[in-house]
């Protein structure tokens, strides 16, 4: 008897843990104060049950009541434990799994860069076991414009921001292939919004082709980019399968999800 009862509180226990998270979850969704009825009939929690739990939220600095609505809102203990959970979030190593998992596949270099200003800059990078590979040195920089993961990088700035970028750059060639037209660009930019991905096809360096993603962060802003690169000769293969590109796609959307990302409708 003794063991039931003890399955049946730690039951009780997790039910009410996972209905005051729904809670919390269900107010941050909405992001305005909700009455009590709006959050049990959208729950489909009793008032009593409801009502107890925000109680305990309030109590513990987690919801707000207003006293002059009586609408609950989030408490700043949320906007706290929240800000410190990003704050410790190291993107390089929630991507580091990732990276690991596309070199083991297909035995290509992969990296992960940002963007500073007008260039990329690599902050992680796992080479190929391959004798002739791609190589990036960590924290080097080279223009976003000639390369896949400067490319979606570039696709993920609003429109002032692109302005901008093209109002402070001046494009060159770096190899017979670099897209050097602005018209020419936007319209490839477009084109990896669209799609979800960027090919440098040797405009970065002759022979080299490489391919990225892009990686989002918890409020749906492009923060980084995801890329594999390696020789055009193997590279084609790979693209003639579309099996690194959908890899490649889902490793990001991994990452971006790990970093509280929640929608992947492109």
């Amino acid at each position: 008897m003794g063991e039931t009862v003890k399955s049946h509180v730690t039951e009780k226990v997790v039910q009410s843990v996972e209905r005051t998270l729904r809670i919390m979850e269900f107010m941050a969704s909405r992001g305005s104060p909700m009455s009590l009825g709006e959050i049990s009939s959208n729950l489909d929690l009793k008032l009593s049950t409801a009502h107890r739990l925000l109680k305990t939220l309030i109590l513990k600095g987690f919801a707000e009541q207003d006293i002059t609505t009586g609408k609950y809102k989030l408490g700043i203990k949320t906007f706290l434990i929240g800000n410190t959970a990003l704050y410790n979030l190291d993107i390089r190593a929630v991507a580091r799994p990732f990276l690991e998992k596309l070199v083991e596949t297909f035995n290509e270099t992969a990296n992960l860069a940002v963007l500073d200003q007008l260039d990329v800059i690599y902050i992680d990078q796992i080479e190929s076991q391959k004798m002739v590979k791609m190589l990036a040195r960590l924290g080097s920089k080279i223009p976003a414009y000639t390369n896949a993961v400067g490319k979606v990088l570039l696709a993920g700035l609003s429109s002032s921001e692109l302005t901008t970028y093209f109002k402070n750059n001046q494009f060159q060639l770096l190899t017979k292939k670099t897209v050097i037209s602005f018209e020419q660009f936007k319209k490839e930019l477009e084109t990896i919004k669209k799609q979800g991905y960027a090919l440098d096809l040797e405009e970065t360096d002759e022979g080299i082709t490489c391919a990225a993603s892009a990686i989002y962060n918890h409020m749906g802003r492009v923060i980084a980019a995801l890329g594999v690169s390696g020789p055009s000769h193997r590279m084609r293969i790979y693209f003639e399968k579309k099996d690194l590109i959908n890899s490649l796609k889902e490793a990001a959307n991994g990452i971006s999800f790990k970093l509280g990302y929640q929608s992947f409708s492109r």
